[in-house]
């Protein structure tokens, strides 16, 4: 089973602590949903685990089984990012990128047995072939989003984090990608940054909060119940009039 531990992780810019001693280890098979307040490391916490901006103090694993057993290298682990704005070559076709993609990646796709056929990546997406020729620049934001959420799919990365991915799409593009994110859980670690509670509730396994400069999961209450939103808002809450 796949792994990603924190431990003991300390992060600051300056003088304002963002993590402190946080700990924390998100298993293969949920979709964690990570809620806290604006400002409160979400997006730093992701580009930390992503190998992005350095650790102050502690540690970041990764245990992924390769099938001989445990491997932990984390440098050489692959981390899947999907953004909130999609990183895609404006200038190219939908279907000249995803050709693209499936050459820098034939040996890995092959070598976990996936599809190398451009065509399947984009009917996944469900983008026409008329959409495929088109420039990614003239994609909609929900199309650019879903290509985005298919190539990291088919790479099945150990570990996915998505940073508010539905903040700026459109209800029709949000359900049939939360039906991509559901598929993710069985081969990675799904950790879903979000500030939306009932995105968290409709999606989520699981849900961690970023508070007081830790991570806690909230257990023993139904994720689904009124009682657990009012206790996300109340620690939350609480967390604001202490720093006051």
């Amino acid at each position: 089973m796949k792994q990603l531990q924190i431990s003991q992780l300390d992060k600051a810019f300056d003088k304002q602590v963002i993590f402190n001693q946080a700990s924390y280890t998100f298993d293969q098979g949920k979709i964690y949903g990570l809620l806290g307040r604006n400002g409160s490391g979400k997006s730093t916490l992701f580009n930390m685990i992503a190998r992005n901006i350095p650790l102050d103090h502690g540690e970041i694993r990764i245990d992924a089984d390769d099938g001989r057993g445990l491997q932990s290298s984390y440098p050489d682990i692959d981390v899947g990012m999907v953004y909130t704005q999609p990183h895609l070559p404006a200038f190219m076709t939908g279907a000249e990128f995803v050709k693209f993609f499936v050459e820098i990646n034939s040996r890995r796709l092959a070598a976990i047995h996936t599809s190398q056929n451009p065509r399947d990546f984009l009917d996944m997406a469900g983008l026409s072939e008329a959409d495929g020729n088109k420039l990614l620049r003239d994609y909609s934001e929900g199309m650019r989003n879903k290509l985005q959420m298919v190539v990291s799919l088919m790479l099945k990365p150990p570990v996915l984090l998505l940073d508010e991915p539905l903040t700026t799409v459109d209800v029709v593009a949000a359900h049939e990608m939360q039906q991509m994110i559901v598929q993710m859980k069985t081969d990675s670690v799904v950790v879903f940054s979000t500030h939306i509670m009932q995105l968290a509730q409709d999606i989520c396994d699981a849900v961690v909060l970023l508070h007081n400069h830790g991570l806690e999961e909230l257990t023993g209450l139904d994720i689904h119940s009124q009682a657990f939103e009012d206790e996300v808002i109340a620690r939350l809450t609480d967390e604001v009039t202490a720093d006051a």
